[in-house]
């Protein structure tokens, strides 16, 4: 009897093709009595996870609601004043082409004043208008079903919301007004605590914060890893504007309909792939299957073209109309295009951390394409500025004069063209103080974006190096014409470019697809398996097994283990990863052993801010700039404090010695170790702690540094240094370890589709005990839519202690 009462508390799960890999329909599962009711055995985790994720990123219910609710708004007012502009307005009394006869005027009809009612037709003349063009009643047919359809869709998702705030408030015990107050990283402990105790997913005991970022990020992370390996998005060449990158977020959702959940998608479901695309033996027959739903989805793009064009030409006049009078120079500032944002992305990044990552980065970005300037161009455009400004001023000086030529016609129309004309002329003149060091601005840039193609190292002041980087950093009025342009042209490439890549793509999703207990089919980069994917160029060599079709290019699966163990300091890494963090540290400890001690590095702070003009720096900034600096102060042959190390430093040794400065001892979170490696329990390859060199270092910076140091937003301003230094230091001896083996081939360009049963090629051994200070002085190589959210753009001019020896202006 009693077995049989303790067999009652286990639960025999239902559906459970709904929730994670199949083959586990007999698991039983020991469900709580006092939580029979509540969170247990969620069918669709990665759903949850992304509500509960998108729901503290949107800070909360109201806000969803009140979003949501003018969405609609937006919708509906853009359609019915579109109508009301073509069919309700008398234009020809607007402009004053046809007499209008005031009868109850005292005076004669032509001295009568055309009013806004007078152009505006009655409401049954309008309707009639309206009535008329059966053309007109279609487009309004399909906009009110549309509007319908997202008002269904926004009750749905608020319902749904609902249960989140619920799951917030009962569950992880936040309140909605402490939501704000609340990091990602401590909404996600909580939620791997609540695992321990309800059983959320039901195939594993315990969560970790891998897990919940594969929820996620399941098929981001495939995006990401097909960038990375050249499969998307489409190159083109043009004639005089070369290869060409397009990629729109029309063009982004076909690809996610195509992938991942549309009709005929590889994915049967949200997290499972379906099981003939895991099998090599029917590959061309599913090619030739995949090249037929493309081409059919093309063809429905095509069909759907005259719609979505007219509703992007409408959204963004309504939208962008009012900024354009307002600030002309706008078009000209610069923005991360969508391809820059996967290619930039790390794997296992959430939105709001490369958001974060790439607003650090956009100021030396634009300080950085600022720098290059048309001497051509700068001729055309003062002399256009002159010209416009002079007649400009005329007309200004005769309104000032008498207010009565503000009614000659088309004089306002005149002086708004002519202070467009020249605010973009000014646009293109550059600032004469302007110094020109593109090497130390680019490194800047890398610091923050931590990748950037090898072939830019030492070639930062080329323009081919600069047109690649526009690829990544374009202006938004290309961002602009590219998403107007993207109804006409996302049908075409659908058709003739990507259908011929039908066979990469399903070899790609069988080779680098892998089921995960408890999470299903996520991509096997998201794994950040170094012994895989590693590849022996990025301090991965004698750990890696991986072949040079297996490698992720540009070190990114190095780089996103380090990026995810630094943001999320509780997560306990695998052995591969526990022994690669550990090798990595070992070698910056070597490298650190030679160079300047961090105290003197970090003691030019004010100088190196001063030299990069980031007076206004954070305490991080201005680590930063001491890193990248420090090479430059001791090759000068300035007198030194220390003498011992009057040699020139490189950046990678600078950057060594400020990471081996950092502390674990009093910070026991930081510390990770594996059971199977002995002698990683006293070591961490982190080296953050709350109290490190930097206070003694900034100690004299500023006392307003001094009060905020221990504030969370400075620790996790700090954590962003650290991984910007690790993203340095790596690239710097990367690019050593290659000129010790002297140029080897472009390996993204030469990527090809093959079965993962091939042997791994043979590798090039490298000698692991690389020096990077006894390298000296190496020439300073330094190394629907919506717009997201505003970018800062403020120029600010770069002064650098001196160029390049092969830098030309």
């Amino acid at each position: 009897m009693a077995n049989l009462e303790q067999y009652r508390e286990y639960q025999r799960l239902e559906d459970f093709e709904e929730d994670s890999p199949p083959g586990e329909e007999d698991l039983l599962v020991h469900v709580p009595e006092g939580l029979k009711d509540s969170w247990h055995h969620i069918k669709n985790l990665d759903n949850f996870f992304t509500k509960i994720y998108h729901f503290h990123q949107k800070n909360g219910f109201s806000c969803m609601l009140l979003s949501d609710f003018f969405e609609l708004v937006q919708f509906l007012f853009v359609v019915t004043f579109t109508t009301f502009l073509f069919r309700c307005v008398e234009y020809d009394v607007l402009f004053a082409n046809k007499a209008v006869n005031h009868t109850h005027s005292a005076t004669s009809p032509e001295r009568n004043k055309v009013t806004l009612t007078d152009a505006i037709l009655p409401a049954p003349e309008c309707a009639q208008r309206i009535q008329e063009s059966s053309w007109i009643i279609f487009l309004l047919v399909m906009a009110a079903i549309f509007w319908l359809y997202r008002l269904i869709k926004m009750i749905c998702n608020l319902l749904s919301y609902w249960e989140i705030r619920s799951f917030y408030i009962q569950a992880l015990k936040i309140p909605s007004v402490e939501l704000r107050n609340f990091t990602w990283q401590e909404v996600q402990g909580r939620l791997i605590s609540l695992q321990r105790e309800q059983q959320m997913c039901v195939h594993k005991k315990e969560l970790t914060e891998l897990d919940i970022y594969h929820r996620i990020l399941r098929f981001k992370n495939y995006m990401v890893a097909m960038v990375n390996k050249s499969l998307l998005p489409i190159r083109f060449q043009l004639p005089l504007a070369g290869e060409v990158i397009f990629l729109t977020q029309g063009l982004k959702y076909n690809l996610e309909l195509l992938f991942f959940w549309g009709p005929g998608s590889l994915f049967q479901n949200k997290w499972n792939l379906q099981l003939k695309y895991k099998r090599a033996g029917n590959r061309l027959e599913l090619a030739q299957q995949l090249s037929r739903t493309i081409c059919l989805l093309g063809l429905a793009n095509l069909l759907l073209c005259p719609f979505i064009l007219v509703w992007q030409i409408l959204y963004a006049f309504f939208s962008y109309t009012e900024i354009i009078k307002r600030e002309p120079g706008s078009l000209g500032a610069r923005r991360w295009s969508l391809y820059g944002r996967l290619y930039l992305r790390h794997f296992n990044e959430l939105n709001h951390e490369l958001q974060t990552r790439l607003s650090r980065g956009y100021k030396p970005a634009s300080k950085y394409m600022n720098s290059f300037t048309s001497p051509l161009l700068t001729i055309i455009a003062k002399n256009v500025g002159f010209f416009s400004g002079s007649i400009l001023a005329v007309l200004i000086c005769l309104t000032v004069y008498d207010e009565d030529v503000l009614t000659v016609q088309h004089i306002l129309t005149a002086i708004t063209i002519l202070g467009v004309v020249v605010t973009v002329a000014r646009s293109f003149i550059p600032d004469e103080h302007m110094a020109w060091c593109p090497e130390q601005l680019l490194q800047c840039v890398l610091a923050h974006i931590h990748y950037m193609p090898d072939h830019w190292q030492g070639s930062a002041h080329k323009s081919e190096t600069r047109d690649e980087m526009a690829q990544l950093f374009q202006y938004k009025a290309v961002f602009i014409l590219e998403e107007l342009l993207s109804p006409i042209i996302t049908p075409f490439i659908l058709i003739f470019s990507l259908r011929h890549k039908s066979l990469e793509i399903i070899d790609f999703f069988r080779n680098f697809s892998v089921e995960v207990v408890g999470v299903g089919d996520i991509c096997s980069f998201a794994q950040m398996d170094i012994r895989k994917h590693g590849n022996p160029q990025w301090l991965s060599e004698g750990q890696t097994e991986a072949s040079v079709y297996q490698q992720a290019e540009n070190g990114k699966t190095e780089l996103s283990l380090m990026h995810f163990a630094i943001t999320n300091p509780q997560w306990q890494p695998p052995l591969d990863s526990s022994a690669f963090i550990g090798h990595l540290k070992e070698k910056v400890q070597q490298d650190a052993a030679v160079a300047p001690p961090a105290q003197q590095i970090l003691s030019e702070a004010p100088l190196c801010s001063s030299l990069l003009s980031n007076e206004s720096a954070t305490a991080p900034d201005t680590l930063l700039a001491s890193v990248l600096v420090h090479p430059i102060l001791s090759a000068s042959g300035l007198p030194r404090r220390d003498w011992r190390f009057s040699q020139p430093t490189s950046t990678a040794s600078a950057a060594a010695s400020v990471l081996a400065s950092f502390s674990t001892s009093q910070n026991p979170a930081r510390t990770r170790s594996h059971p199977g490696l002995p002698g990683t329990c006293a070591e961490s390859p982190m080296y953050r702690s709350d109290r490190t060199i930097f206070q003694e270092s900034m100690s004299g910076y500023t006392t307003q540094h001094q009060s905020i140091f221990h504030s969370n937003l400075l620790v996790s301003e700090f954590a962003s240094a650290e991984m910007s230094l690790h993203a340095i230091y790596m690239h710097e001896v990367h690019q050593q370890q290659q000129q010790l083996q002297g140029p080897s081939p472009h390996l993204s360009s030469a990527w090809q589709p093959q079965t993962m049963s091939q042997q791994p090629q043979a590798d090039t051994a490298l000698s692991s005990g690389l020096r990077t200070a006894t390298a000296g002085y190496r020439g300073l190589q330094l190394g629907g839519w919506e717009e997201e959210e505003q970018q800062l753009r403020n120029p600010v001019h770069v002064a650098c202690l001196g160029q390049t020896s092969d830098s030309s202006s």
